[in-house]
């Protein structure tokens, strides 16, 4: 089993989804928003660190999967996503959890079938695969999809590492 923690990281709200996941199932353990308020920025960034290290220490991750930075129409808007998404990762490796990271592009593939999806159909998929009575919110919802792209990620990478076994096997007989 693995437990993973995805992160959607932004500098007003930070969302976050935990999942357990084993083979084909999936266990929604928790999701929510890291909100950062009004703060001044070196401030939020503080936020978020200390808000990772505090959800790894509660749900003790095996893997820690987030969105990498897409270029904004404005630069300033992609520059502080940029520390954000660094402030959450120094959290985890500072806690020696495996980093792994994901387009918005793969993540909309991995859990809906297409890397033009929308939030909604995120949100509803998310929902879906997870067996959630309510439809999570687009920061939560979109951490959570990240996870999951992360599992089918894992999946993949042991069905591939798998099959090079039985081509090795093959080829020594």
């Amino acid at each position: 089993m693995a437990v993973i923690l995805g992160i959607d990281p932004g500098s007003r709200f930070t969302g976050y989804g935990v999942i357990n996941h084993h083979g084909a199932k999936f266990q929604y353990l928790g999701s929510g928003c890291i909100k950062l308020g009004e703060h001044d920025f070196p401030t939020r960034l503080k936020m978020i660190y200390q808000g990772v290290s505090q959800l790894i220490e509660q749900f003790s991750p095996t893997s820690f999967a987030i969105e990498q930075v897409f270029m904004a129409h404005n630069p300033d808007s992609a520059l502080k996503l940029g520390q954000a998404r660094g402030a959450a990762i120094v959290a985890a490796t500072m806690q020696n959890v495996a980093v792994s990271e994901y387009s918005a592009r793969q993540v909309k593939q991995a859990v809906v079938g297409t890397g033009a999806a929308q939030k909604s159909q995120v949100q509803e998929m998310v929902k879906r695969i997870l067996k959630l009575p309510g439809t999570p919110q687009a920061d939560a919802a979109d951490a959570l999809a990240i996870a999951i792209c992360h599992a089918h990620s894992e999946q993949s990478l042991i069905r591939l590492a798998g099959s090079a076994t039985k081509t090795v096997r093959r080829r020594l007989r």
